[in-house]
């Protein structure tokens, strides 16, 4: 496995090793063993999946300690716009974000830790989104940012994404609960 890291400290771009042969290919999305070997000593305790359809947002969630979840998350079909926030308010590069995109050819992985709100974009019909959880989900402590917030200024590349109702009522940056 090839680790990149980015200028906000934690999150992590995970590059599997891909084996091809006529059949297609194979590779282990995840190893705990590989990834302690790594310095990567998580535990994962739900995993989630997602369909949407092209323009798609979902977005910009997290949950507060301490039901914080740390995602391992990758494309399974598709792509996507992936965005992790960091709210970790401690942090010399709080209120900054990645982005990147993920597909499916690619097989990238993105370590996403807590103290993060995370959405992303779907970049094209029937993407599928798979990823691991450190934490269970708590509805109780959901929150999340709204998509276009303008201190943010999340270049997502696209002015009117499809977004849940729920997800259009989230909080701005500036009105965050954050206990990070």
């Amino acid at each position: 496995m090839e680790i990149t890291k980015f200028d906000i400290e934690g999150p992590l771009l995970i590059k599997p090793r891909v084996f091809h042969d006529e059949r297609g290919y194979f590779y282990e999305s995840f190893n705990e063993s590989t990834f302690k070997n790594l310095g990567l000593d998580f535990k994962f305790v739900q995993d989630n999946q997602s369909n949407s359809s092209k323009n798609v947002l979902r977005g910009l969630h997290y949950q507060l300690p301490p039901y914080d979840q740390g995602k391992l998350v990758r494309v399974v079909k598709g792509s996507v716009r992936d965005i992790a926030v960091d709210i970790r308010r401690i942090s010399p590069t709080f209120g900054q974000y990645i982005s990147i995109d993920l597909t499916a050819e690619s097989n990238t992985i993105f370590w996403i830790p807590p103290g993060f709100a995370h959405g992303f974009l779907s970049l094209e019909d029937d993407t599928l989104f798979m990823y691991k959880c450190t934490n269970l989900y708590h509805k109780e402590s959901e929150c999340g940012i709204i998509w276009n917030d303008p201190e943010l200024n999340i270049n997502w590349g696209i002015a009117n994404p499809i977004v849940s109702d729920k997800d259009l009522e989230l909080a701005t940056f500036n009105n965050l609960d954050s206990r990070f």
